[in-house]
């Protein structure tokens, strides 16, 4: 409890010291009202792919221009040529640390806008599941992810909130997650191509990480 309450504090005070948009990230962000998605950024454009792959950083939870961010990210992330469940800001070109993701675990299936989001803690147990982006056309494979993960973030009222998340939610918060640490799903499937896993009760789609002996 206490070390729950000791993280909470470290990451609140975090937050306050967060980096303000530059003029050049407010000058982009403006560019455009916010009736106008931002163009989803793609790994084929090489300047692109180095926005892609660089680390973001936090922002102020209070910053007046995140609604408009946000409104923009969203219909980005919902344009009926190409739709998706989740968007994490370098996907548009903004290196900051926030992403939209849709809520299957919750009533009417909400899309929820996240800002500072951290995985504090992971659960041993995987799941293995099929993925896609939408910055990666046309590629889709098998990712392990933790089945459930304990979150921090902050709301769109600045307000700083802690929950627990399972299932296949809890599979697009690591995908966008790892969008934020400039990791790709593709990423993922070459690390874990050496991964050594078990299956649990022979279910097809929960796994543990079995641990290599040593010779």
């Amino acid at each position: 409890m206490k070390r729950s309450i000791l993280v909470s504090f470290l990451l609140i005070s975090m937050a306050t010291f967060s980096q303000k948009l530059t003029k050049e990230e407010t000058d982009f962000i403006l560019a455009a009202d916010s009736t106008q998605m931002f163009k989803v950024i793609q790994i084929t454009e090489p300047k692109e792919f180095k926005i892609l792959k660089a680390v973001s950083t936090d922002v102020n939870p209070k910053d007046k221009l995140l609604p408009i961010i946000a409104k923009r990210m969203y219909l980005a992330m919902r344009n009926p040529e190409n739709p998706g469940i989740g968007i994490a800001a370098p996907q548009v070109g903004i290196n900051r640390n926030l992403f939209w993701v849709q809520r299957f675990d919750k009533s009417g299936e909400p899309f929820e806008f996240y800002i500072n989001p951290k995985i504090v803690w992971r659960s041993e147990l995987l799941r293995k599941g099929m993925e896609g982006c939408l910055s990666i056309p046309e590629d889709r494979g098998d990712v392990y992810r933790n089945y459930t993960i304990k979150i921090t973030y902050f709301d769109l009222k600045g307000n700083f909130k802690e929950e627990i998340v399972e299932g296949f939610t809890a599979v697009v918060f690591q995908h966008e997650a790892d969008h934020l640490n400039g990791i790709l799903f593709t990423d993922r499937i070459t690390e874990q191509s050496s991964w050594n896993v078990q299956s649990i009760n022979n279910d097809v789609n929960l796994f543990l990480k079995k641990k290599l002996k040593p010779n």
